[in-house]
């Protein structure tokens, strides 16, 4: 494909499924535990303490090293299709309104929409319609740019996903309007 016919290329719907599925199978292998945390956190009472999120501290390094796991033979093309996704997700909950639950800085904050994506497609989407489902000061730095990192260690560069978007903070304006 030309760099004309990849501009502003989105995730396939496909590409999307295999990203949540790898994410679901990652959270799957470590056990009951994690599972009964991400419950916790998607049916909290958010009035309540937010101390299910830091009791993820402890999973984030396996979660990581499982779906790096599940990722090993991936190809060139199927580790970008999966970090466009990943770059579109954190794009797509770049806001104003995700930022007031969780603050951070620029880099905390994209941590914090690590988070926010790496439990799964179910808590993202909670977040996506409802941003006081987020939870403040909890990060997951590692998924930002895993599929970029394991593209880099397998064949020697970063993948070019072709979107036209950045996932660091503060860059989608659409998220930010009247800010």
């Amino acid at each position: 494909m030309s760099d004309t016919e990849t501009a502003n290329r989105l995730p396939t719907a496909e590409e999307e499924a295999r990203f949540w599925a790898l994410v679901e199978a990652a959270w799957e292998r470590l056990g009951p535990e994690p599972a009964a945390l991400r419950r916790a956190l998607l049916t909290r009472d958010r009035a309540a303490s937010d101390d299910d999120a830091y009791a993820f501290d402890g999973w984030r390094d396996a979660f990581l090293d499982q779906l790096g796991q599940l990722c090993a033979d991936l190809s060139s093309p199927e580790l970008t299709a999966l970090d466009r996704v990943v770059e579109r997700k954190l794009y797509d909950i770049d806001r104003a309104d995700v930022h007031a639950v969780v603050d951070g800085s620029d880099d905390g904050f994209l941590y914090a929409r690590g988070h926010v994506v790496a439990l799964g497609r179910e808590f993202y989407q909670a977040v996506r319609a409802d941003p006081t489902r987020a939870v403040p000061d909890a990060h997951l730095q590692g998924i930002c740019y895993f599929f970029a990192h394991l593209h880099d260690r397998r064949f020697g560069d970063w993948p070019h996903t072709g979107s036209g978007i950045s996932r660091e903070s503060f860059n989608n304006p659409a998220g930010w309007v009247g800010q």
